[in-house]
């Protein structure tokens, strides 16, 4: 069965782009998902057992039985330490190589009209691997200086840094810094599309992921005695340790891991738009074809 084919080289409004993200990842899913996981899969599942483990360590960290509060037990600090540093790095790896994969399956779908190349992907994925994380430094960096100066810059900030990735995919010819300092005046063809468009992706984004977290969070407060209003210090310690809870909680990561990838996809999109609002690439391309049909 053919899938329906996404245009992306196109100006869009801003219904339009909120549906060509969502339409392209439905018809795209399985493929889409195979390609993340065949990708990034190693990275994903050493950040899922490095988080378990680093739950389990921590919850061991604190005694909550003694007098007067909970107390430091520094029996497990290197344990914890190397958790929290696989945790660390295998985060940023799982991370930058699925919104790479993201990408880049994107630009071989889009120039092969509707089909991929898995090999292709993969090749550009880790040749780029570097190149993310240096971009993702800067946006970092970037948000961060943003957040620090006021509520308003880190607004405006959120939407070059929305496709900055894009531009470096996209635009292969740029350098990360030129990517980075690109994204600045891309964004000012139609900043109010993008900035709307990229607020409510995040809306959707923070609803879904606060709805997959509810069952750990009621988990959590029954098991605590939050909701009878008994909570026992004594049962703490074990509670923490929790392999329920545990598990309840590397789930939840996971599935806001996976939901970050409709924000990459928007911004891929919100790319396209602003890039065929000042080029015209894409319609150049699409009268050129109809010139070639009629010939």
């Amino acid at each position: 069965m053919n899938r329906p084919y996404i245009e992306f080289r196109k100006n869009s409004d801003f219904s339009g782009i909120l549906t060509d993200t969502f339409g392209f990842i439905r018809n795209e899913f399985k493929p889409f998902m195979k390609t993340i996981f065949n990708v990034a899969g190693p990275a994903i599942l050493v950040f899922m057992l490095s988080l378990a483990v680093y739950n389990y360590v921590v919850g061991d960290i604190f005694d909550f039985t003694s007098y007067g509060g909970a107390r430091f037990d520094g029996g497990n600090i290197v344990l914890t330490l190397f958790a929290m540093l696989i945790y660390l790095v295998s985060a940023v790896a799982a991370y930058i190589l699925t919104g790479a994969a993201v990408l880049f399956y994107i630009k071989s779908y889009v120039e092969n009209k509707g089909t991929t190349d898995l090999a292709e992907i993969k090749r550009n994925v880790y040749r780029s691997f570097w190149s993310f994380f240096g971009l993702g430094f800067l946006k970092g960096i970037t948000l961060t200086i943003a957040t620090l100066l006021c509520f308003l810059p880190v607004l405006y900030a959120m939407v070059p840094m929305a496709v900055v990735f894009s531009i470096y995919v996209f635009e292969p010819r740029r350098s990360t810094t030129e990517a980075y300092s690109q994204s600045f005046s891309l964004v000012s063809v139609d900043f109010w599309t993008a900035f709307g468009v990229y607020i409510v992706l995040f809306i959707i984004y923070y609803i879904l992921s606060f709805v997959l977290a509810l069952p750990s969070a009621i988990y959590t407060m029954l098991g605590t005695g939050i909701f009878s209003g008994e909570v026992d210090p004594a049962n703490l310690n074990d509670f923490y340790q929790d392999p329920i809870l545990i598990l309840l909680n590397v789930l939840n990561t996971f599935f806001q891991f996976i939901l970050n990838i409709i924000l990459v996809v928007g911004g891929a999109v919100i790319y396209f738009h602003l890039h065929e609002k000042t080029n015209f690439t894409g319609t150049y391309e699409r009268i050129n074809e109809i010139g070639k049909i009629e010939d």
